[in-house]
């Protein structure tokens, strides 16, 4: 009995092994919103997705890092779902409060622009194996708007 048991385990795993998962990217990171108490940032994610249905995005965790240190962290509870064989885009918006900003001031004015780094792990729910996380990172700069750009 136990034979039998473990072979369908094998079976399984292997299988799980082989399911095709969804392929997801950062396309891009820019400045979305200034208001007076924080700038908001805005991650779009583009997610491939090889199933024949909709699958629901349980959640979006982020961390969003310049000069290496986090300015900004939560999650994104129910974003929505992805498209059946297509392409889906998700916007995460990321709030920055302005005090974290002055203190990356250094990094700001050497060349106007920030250097960031942000991580996501998109969450979504696989028919048979369970919630499953897809990792996601980039590395770039965000150019800040001129004086021109804001009045």
């Amino acid at each position: 009995m136990t034979s039998l048991l473990n072979k369908a385990k094998e079976f399984v795993a292997d299988k799980v092994v082989h399911v095709k998962k969804p392929e997801a990217s950062v396309e891009d990171v820019d400045l979305k919103h200034l208001s007076r108490e924080n700038v908001e940032y805005a991650a779009r994610i583009c997610v491939d997705s090889p199933y024949s249905h909709s699958l629901p995005i349980c959640e979006i965790s982020y961390s969003f890092k310049s000069a290496g240190r986090v300015i900004a962290s939560g999650t994104m509870a129910d974003p929505g779902s992805l498209k059946a064989n297509d392409r889906t885009i998700v916007n995460v918006p990321m709030k920055v409060p302005y005090n974290i900003l002055v203190s990356l001031a250094k990094d700001i004015g050497a060349d106007g622009d920030i250097d960031y780094e942000v991580e996501l792990g998109l969450t979504i729910d696989l028919p048979i194996i369970g919630k499953f996380t897809i990792p996601i990172s980039k590395k770039g700069e965000i150019k800040l708007p001129g004086l021109s750009d804001i009045f």
